[in-house]
């Protein structure tokens, strides 16, 4: 078995017979050292909504997030996003974890039926209720991301975002 690639670090001064018994001796050791950097690089903070004025508690509450100014509101199509889907009872609670520092935008949809998607009835209004961060308004279609957009640094943020309905 060749371990030089694997330990590189125990060259010429351990002896040929011996570097089985050393790798296995060090592998655990060595796993250990590195583990603090990997969950310190996976960290981030965490972004907690408060969803208020659902209509009914039929179906769920989907949430996204992105950062991705291009696909807002329709964030699924960004394969980053942090989203959610939890069950429409009186007042909601999401809570993203690990959210890296950026600037980000939330889209909230209370799919009352659970099929995946926004219905839309007359002239495509909306049938279901939204909700958009910075609880921003919504003017012949959805907000802008900048609209709707927010910065998260390195501290846990909360924010309420009402739900709203056309019909």
């Amino acid at each position: 078995m060749q371990l030089r690639p694997l330990f590189p670090l125990l060259g010429s001064s351990v002896r040929h017979g011996s570097r089985p018994l050393a790798a296995l001796i060090l592998a655990p050791v060595l796993a250990l050292a590195g583990a603090p950097l990997l969950a310190a690089s996976t960290g981030g903070t965490s972004v907690t909504i408060t969803i208020t004025d659902l209509r009914n508690s039929k179906g769920v509450v989907r949430a996204c997030m992105t950062d991705d100014t291009k696909v807002f509101p329709k964030c699924r199509q960004d394969p980053k996003s942090h989203r959610a889907v939890v069950n429409a009872a009186g007042t909601v609670t999401i809570t993203f974890e690990n959210v890296a520092p950026g600037t980000y935008a939330i889209a909230l949809l209370h799919d009352e039926n659970n099929n995946g998607k926004a219905d839309r009835a007359l002239m495509m209004m909306p049938k279901e209720g939204y909700g958009f961060s910075r609880d921003a308004k919504v003017k012949m279609g959805p907000p802008s991301f900048k609209s709707a957009a927010f910065e998260v640094a390195d501290k846990p943020l909360s924010q309420t975002i009402r739900m709203r309905y056309m019909l």
